[in-house]
């Protein structure tokens, strides 16, 4: 999912965390596709202007 993204090294590390820590609060054993996307969609709120 992620490699049809254009984002950087360090984008990628950090929705991977993001992603994992959901899984962990979902108590999935597993990182799934559901977990990544609920990530990404966090970073595009953290990344749009709340001025």
């Amino acid at each position: 999912m992620l490699e049809k993204q254009l984002i950087s090294a360090r984008a990628h590390d950090s929705i991977m965390k993001a992603a994992h820590t959901i899984a962990d609060l979902g108590r999935s054993e597993q990182i799934q596709t559901k977990h990544i996307a609920r990530a990404v969609q966090y970073r595009s709120l953290d990344r749009e202007d709340w001025k």
